[in-house]
Order: C-alpha cells, then sequence, then structure tokens
C-alpha cells in the first residue's frame, strides 16, 4: 500500500519535492528575518558602547580636573601655612625672654622695674635702655604675627585661656578673667600659648 503512495503522481509534482521546496523556502524566510534581526540590535549595541565611552572619559575628565583643583587647593594653603607659621618654633623660644624682660621691668604694674625715687639716674637709664631692648623685640615679634591674648576682666575662653585658679572678687563678675599669671599669644590667628589666668568665682 505504501509503495504505491509513494509513485502516484500528484498534479503539482512530487510530494516530497514540493515539501523540500516548501521547507527551503521557510528556512530561507526565516534565515533572512534572523539576519535582519542581528543587523539592527548589533547596530543597537555598537552605538551604546560609544556612548557609554564616550561619557566614561567625560566622567574621567571631570574627575581629573576636580582632584587637580583640590591639589591646588591643598598646594596653596600648605604654602601660606608654610609663610605664616615658619617662624613659630623661634617665636615660642623668645616668648620666655619676653616673659622675662616685662617681669624685670615690673610688667603693668610698678615693681623691680619701676622707677623711684630712690633709683640713681644710672639705674634709670639703664631701666630705660631695657624698656627699649624689650619693646624692639615686641615689635619684631609683632610683624612675624604675634598678638596678645586679651583676658584681664574677659570672658573666659577655653580656646585661649587656661584658668588654674579661682578668685572670690567683688569687683569682677562671674566667670570673668580676674588676674593674669601669664601671658598668652596668637601667631596669625592661631594659639601657641593660652592665657594662663585665674577666674573669678561668686
Amino acid at each position: 500500500m505504501s509503495e504505491e503512495k509513494k509513485n502516484i503522481p500528484i498534479e503539482d509534482g512530487n510530494e516530497e519535492e514540493v515539501k523540500a521546496e516548501a521547507e527551503a523556502a521557510e528556512e530561507t524566510t526565516e534565515e533572512a528575518a534572523e539576519e535582519a534581526a542581528k543587523e539592527a540590535p548589533e547596530t543597537e549595541e555598537k552605538a551604546e558602547p560609544e556612548q557609554s565611552a564616550e561619557e566614561a572619559e567625560s566622567e574621567r575628565y571631570m574627575r581629573l580636573m576636580a582632584e587637580f583643583q583640590n591639589f591646588k587647593k591643598r598646594a596653596a594653603k600648605e604654602k601660606s601655612d608654610i609663610h605664616a607659621f615658619a617662624n613659630e618654633r623661634i617665636v615660642n623660644d623668645l616668648l620666655p625672654v619676653l616673659d622675662n624682660f616685662e617681669r624685670a621691668l615690673g610688667g603693668e604694674s610698678e615693681g623691680a622695674g619701676a622707677e623711684t625715687p630712690e633709683m640713681s639716674e644710672e639705674v634709670k637709664n639703664y631701666a630705660k635702655g631695657m624698656e627699649l631692648i624689650c619693646g624692639q623685640l615686641r615689635t619684631a615679634l609683632e610683624k612675624a604675627g604675634l598678638k596678645e591674648i586679651a583676658a584681664l576682666g574677659e570672658d573666659f575662653d577655653p580656646a585661649f585661656h587656661n584658668a588654674v585658679m579661682t578668685e572670690s572678687l567683688e569687683e569682677f563678675e562671674d566667670g570673668k578673667i580676674s588676674k593674669v599669671l601669664q601671658k598668652g599669644y596668637t601667631l596669625n590667628d592661631r594659639v601657641i600659648r593660652p592665657s594662663m589666668v585665674a577666674v573669678n568665682k561668686k
């Protein structure tokens, strides 16, 4: 029965040949569709990497520029600090000398260095000479950026003052500095020695 069916001709030709041609046509159509589908994504995929590469390059450039700007700021600050605080060590070494001059000359109140009627003219001249030298030293330090910290009668500030004792005096309000035991100084607005003070407590 099967052999007879295979040998039966059909009007449009052999059935197997028709099927083969139909399958070949379908395969050709599918291959063409696949190739067309492949071409479009490849174009899009090629465009995307180019765009992402440009974005990455732009981000890298912006990052480098930001780093360079930060480097310039750091370098400028370091240079400024070097100029501002290059003399800090020598100024610190000279502060005790200034303290001793002021102590010998009596400071702000009458003391050993103040003139008295009993002093001879020679001693008075010597004291005046010491005052001039002390003034020159203070002026030189001030030119380097040294500035005395205001303390007596001021509100206590732990950033600038070092309280070593308390007092109870009527002429000062509570929390005010009633005595300066050692002057404090800043160098170019940075504290290099806080004032040693007594704080009034009521």
